[in-house]
């Protein structure tokens, strides 16, 4: 029997947000498969029983980088969120 070669390393309703993860990670180097049980793809997302779930594999060597990615990419995100509840937002030059 062969050995996985992939892992799993989220799961997160919607494809847009899998694409999004899915594109920067590819872009640090990081092979990614998605795999997404629904009746079909949507503009609007739609959850019924787990449908809309996605799920992201990742190679299993670079699963603990992925990880550690993953856990930044989230941290900016809730951080960039608390900013603009706060009525805080930066200004690009």
């Amino acid at each position: 029997m062969d050995e996985l070669t992939w892992e799993l390393l989220d799961e997160v309703y919607g494809f847009l947000e899998a694409d999004a993860i899915k594109s920067l990670l590819e872009a640090e180097g990081i092979g990614v498969q998605i795999f997404q049980e629904s009746v079909g793809r949507h503009a609007y997302p739609v959850t019924v029983d787990g449908f809309g779930r996605v799920q992201i594999f990742v190679p299993k060597d670079k699963a603990a980088e992925a990880r550690e990615w993953l856990k930044v990419y989230r941290e900016g995100i809730e951080q960039d969120s608390g900013q603009e509840q706060n009525g805080q937002t930066e200004e690009k030059p």
